[in-house]
């Protein structure tokens, strides 16, 4: 299995998805078809399983003479569908049309539906399709996890159990921050920060660690300092991914360029510039970033605007600073772990690639727990 991790939960899920679309269909036909199947697809296509790798290195960074195998595939595959739940919801929320080379889950079933659309327009359908889908991934990601708690041991089991649920409450509750300031157009780094944290460092890259720690058994001092290295290059990575939002290559990133300045998204890089602009009396950049964030049809030339205004006031430079110094302090983090071979190795290079930073060897690899 540590030869492949993506595929080794890859099978896990196509074993439960069999079933379950079965399942959906002894319900209706169409909930399978338009719901159930979609889910799976979706889900299938979920590319490098970044948060199932950190969840299955951590539990083998921290080796047990017990480690339980298959618990920790199926809570990987768990938190697979966690994924898809935020993402097919998120979209949702934010309007996307497009997510993993094609339609999203909401706008494919509004096109399906468009031709024949009665008095509700299809896309309501769509977006409350979107919801469904997002919901019912959250069921399946519940029933696999529980049956990676079942292999557990019962000395174990309620400590996986609160990380689930922390994990899965955190994951709202950064979804719902996010939405909030859009809508009431924050602009507070701390607020924004607090926002990174819990949408994106713990619940793509902490709580995935925490989870391989506690189904290895790791003790109290070793899974701090998983937890510390998890939530710094999770910041990182959400740091890195508004940075590729303004400044990235569509080509390499997957995603159009100036998306979360169209929504208005409350993203550190954006709450820096503001902050500076403000203590500098520039009113030149407060009044480009007052007008261009938010506006849905913000054309290149204004993307183009707040690009300077980043690089003028430092954001962009302050910004890829501090993804650098969270990745130095996630490593030392890890080093502190004293974490096992291999997964001590596995481990520092998707600390690294979270922060997008370039892999190199790692010294504590060789350490005892």
């Amino acid at each position: 299995m540590d030869l492949d991790v993506p595929g080794a939960v890859g099978r896990v899920l196509d074993e439960h998805f069999d079933r379950w679309v079965v399942r959906a269909a002894a319900a209706d036909g169409t909930f399978a078809a338009d719901i159930a199947r979609r889910v799976a697809e979706f889900t299938r296509r979920g590319g490098k399983r970044t948060r199932a790798q950190f969840l299955w290195w951590a539990m083998r960074a921290c080796r047990s003479g017990d480690v339980p195998g298959g618990a920790a595939l199926a809570a990987a595959a768990a938190v697979e569908l966690l994924q898809t739940c935020a993402l097919v919801q998120d979209d949702v929320m934010d309007g996307s049309v497009r997510r993993r080379g094609g339609r999203a889950l909401h706008a494919d079933v509004a096109a399906q539906y468009a031709p024949g659309a009665g008095t509700r327009p299809a896309a309501d359908l769509g977006a409350c399709a979107g919801v469904l889908a997002g919901d019912l991934a959250l069921v399946w990601a519940d029933d696999i996890a529980f049956t990676a708690m079942a292999q557990v041991r019962p000395h174990r089991r309620e400590q996986v159990q609160d990380i689930w649920s922390n994990l899965r409450l955190e994951l709202v509750a950064g979804q719902y921050l996010d939405v909030h300031g859009q809508v009431t157009r924050s602009r507070s780094p701390g607020r924004a920060m607090r926002t990174a944290c819990l949408k994106s460092a713990m619940y793509s890259v902490e709580r995935p660690i925490h989870l391989g720690a506690a189904l290895a058994g790791a003790g109290r001092r070793q899974t701090a300092a998983l937890r510390r290295a998890g939530r710094c290059a999770g910041i990182a990575f959400q740091l890195r991914d508004d940075l590729d939002g303004l400044f990235g290559d569509p080509a390499d990133t997957g995603k159009p360029c100036g998306d979360d300045v169209r929504a208005g998204k409350p993203t550190f890089l954006v709450a820096v510039a503001h902050a500076r602009a403000v203590a500098r009396r520039d009113s030149a950049s407060s009044e480009v970033l007052g007008r261009c964030l938010g506006d849905p049809d913000l054309d290149d030339g204004g993307l183009a605007e707040v690009r300077r205004v980043l690089v003028a006031t430092g954001a962009r430079a302050a910004v890829q600073a501090r993804i650098e110094r969270l990745s130095e302090r996630s490593l030392e983090h890890l080093e502190r772990a004293r974490p096992h071979a291999p997964g001590a190795e596995r481990l520092a290079a998707l600390l690294r690639a979270a922060a997008g930073l370039a892999s190199g060897p790692f010294r504590g690899e060789e350490g005892g727990a």
